[in-house]
Parts: structure tokens; sequence; C-alpha cells
């Protein structure tokens, strides 16, 4: 019993990697090809499959998070996309927020399989934070600004579904907090990552892992970009 017990375990499990690995594929594109450019003439930092619904706002030329479900053989995966080009996809109170609500309705979506998070900007993930923001609010908003951003971070972490970040270029401070929440990170050879903030002794303040997920789980390609 135990035996058989394990091997079902272990069956689960391979079925998990398969697709991951499959959304990986529908999220980074070819090795060693150059992703083609997205509508609008932004280069996307990964290729995929054309959209199927759409989440939020429709048909604005920056739109701050794309959620997208993909089709036909995809179908299930859904690609989280950071957007914010001229804040280099910094974590504003707006994104924060669009994400907390698209976060909350894959949760109970049965038909997702796979999340995928990534950059639509080229060459950046996520730069952390928006300082330029939080300069200017009070003390109670920034504290009311990082438990959000906390939760937010902790709701992706448990999604019932395997979670993927797809990292393109540069994710510091909150950007690679956010991509340690997730189960899989892969990473283009260009990427930098750092909890720059460390420099300043200040503690990660949306980090469900306490930087222990840094070397876990992290598989580089040589895709390029």
């Amino acid at each position: 019993m135990a035996a058989a017990a394990a091997l079902g375990g272990l069956g689960l499990l391979r079925a998990r990697l398969r697709l991951a690995a499959a959304a990986t594929s529908a999220a980074l594109g070819p090795t060693g090809h150059r992703a083609p450019p997205l509508r609008g003439g932004v280069a996307a930092a990964a290729a995929l499959p054309s959209a199927g619904r759409s989440y939020g706002s429709q048909a604005k030329e920056e739109e701050e998070l794309r959620v997208r479900y993909l089709d036909d053989e995809h179908k299930g995966i859904v690609v989280l996309g950071l957007n914010r080009s001229h804040a280099k996809n910094a974590l504003s109170k707006n994104l924060v927020k669009m994400m907390s609500k698209a976060v909350d309705a894959l949760k109970s979506d049965k038909k997702v399989r796979t999340v995928v998070l990534r950059s639509e900007v080229p060459g950046i993930f996520c730069a952390g934070a928006d300082l330029k923001e939080r300069a200017k609010m009070h003390s109670s908003e920034v504290s009311s600004f990082v438990s959000r951003a906390r939760a937010t971070i902790n709701e992706l972490a448990n999604l019932p579904v395997p979670t993927i970040a797809a990292i393109d270029g540069t994710a510091l401070g909150g950007g690679l907090e956010l991509a340690l929440a997730c189960d899989i990170r892969v990473a283009a050879s260009s990427a930098k990552m750092g909890l720059v903030e460390t420099k300043l002794a200040i503690i990660p303040g949306a980090d469900v892992t306490g930087g222990e997920g840094l070397g876990v789980g992290l598989w580089w390609t040589s895709w390029s970009v």
C-alpha cells in the first residue's frame, strides 16, 4: 500500500512538471530565438500564443497588468504580464491592487492549471516598489501598501496550481520577492536579481520565503533576448 501511494505521488509530481514545462515553453518561446514584438511596438519578454480572455480594463495603450487566458493546446495556462514600462514595472498601489484582484479570481477558477508571471517590458522584470510614489505617501499609507503587497504575494504563493516566474532582465527588491513567491523561476541569461534593500539594513518586506527561495528551483536558459 505504501509503495502504491508513493508511486501515485511520483506520477502526480511528473504530471505537474510536464505541465510546468509546457507553460514555461509557452512563456519563453524556443531557446536561442528572439521573441516577436507584441502589439503597439513593445517587444515581448517572451513569445506567447494569441490571448484568449483578458482581465481588467480593455484596449488601453498601457495596461499595468495584462491577464491572458491561453487557448488551444495551452488552454488552462494563465499569463500575468507586468506592463508599467515608464516605471520599469515598479509596484505601485494600482498595480498591487490589480494583482490582488487577478490572483483572487484565479484562486477560485477551477479551469486554471498553471499561472505564469512575466514582464511585457523588454529588459526588466520588476524594479521593486515604486519609490517615487512612496515618497508622496503618508506614513500610514506606506504601512497599508506594504501589508497589501505582502498579502498579495502570499496569495500568489498559496495558489493551488503551479506558478512560474519567467524572468527576463532585472528583478530587484519587491520584484525578486514576487518571483520568489512562485513555485518555479525560469531566467534568461541576461537576468539580474538582487534584494538590494538589504544594503540599507532593510529586511525584505513582502518576501514569503525569508530569502531562502532564491537558490531553489531557479532554471537558467540560454534563450537570447
